[in-house]
């Protein structure tokens, strides 16, 4: 049988935003935007947050969601999901689906759920990952978006916090984000887990390095409409300003 979750990690304690799943946007906090948000996707048997802090769960369970407390020690939000499977007890066989969420892609939508989700049904890459395309040079020099090329099949080359590709040669080249939207079979996820780290995804602070290094594949969605990591005060001040605009906010917002 076929069965797809949706887990979302968030914490408090971000580096550079400290408080954000819990800052409003339209009035309603930024962490519960990105849960009304994949459950408007119909596929997910269950959409859950996997937090380490007791405000963000009562926030997720007074709105009437669902909510699971993991440890406060974890480094990487992948391992955060690990550990939210298990606590959970879902009962997941190897060949079902695990969605990831980071709590701060509050511009994610059922339209990128449902792709996600068929790309790893029809094809069953290990990994699956959604990726955006920067219309902003800014962005694109931004070390703090994650950048990615892949090559014409859609497997992922490389992630960088540096501008690639290259604009040296050329003003005009596809500029796409890693998003923290990322899919993975419960087996791989627990394996994903185990595996070392390495020299690259030291580096570059990205851990999708790591599927890479050990010969590992990642397959990418891509698309074209704009997604924000909330990383930071401005950051949350321009999703605000387009999610005003979303079509999919006034769906939830009448019930929020």
């Amino acid at each position: 049988m076929s069965r797809s979750v949706c887990v979302i990690p968030a914490r408090m304690g971000s580096s550079r935003f400290p408080g954000k799943p819990l800052e409003p946007l339209l009035g309603l906090a930024l962490i519960l935007h990105i849960y009304e948000r994949c459950r408007l996707y119909e596929g997910f048997e269950r959409v859950v947050v996997a937090t380490c802090d007791n405000i963000i769960h009562q926030a997720i369970l007074a709105h009437g969601g669902e909510s699971v407390m993991t440890a406060d020690t974890h480094e990487r939000c992948t391992d955060r999901v690990e550990e939210a499977i298990t606590n959970l007890d879902l009962g997941l066989t190897d060949d079902n689906f695990v969605l990831m969420v980071q709590g701060d892609e509050v511009l994610v939508s059922p339209d990128m759920l449902k792709e996600m989700t068929e790309t790893y049904w029809r094809d069953r890459p290990q990994v699956v990952n959604l990726t955006s395309r920067m219309y902003r040079l800014e962005d694109h020099n931004d070390p703090n978006t994650v950048k990615v090329v892949s090559d014409p099949s859609g497997r992922a080359l490389y992630f960088s916090r540096a501008p690639i590709p290259s604009r040296a040669r050329t003003g005009t080249v596809p500029m796409y984000q890693q998003t923290g939207i990322i899919g993975f079979s419960p087996a791989f996820l627990h394996k994903f887990s185990a595996l070392e780290p390495t020299p690259l995804e030291t580096i570059e602070s990205v851990d999708m390095m790591r599927v890479i290094e050990h010969g590992l594949r990642i397959q990418v969605v891509k698309t074209d409409i704009e997604t924000v990591g909330v990383d930071t005060p401005s950051d949350l001040k321009r999703a605000e300003e387009i999610l005003r605009n979303d079509p999919y906010t006034a769906v939830y917002m009448e019930n929020a």
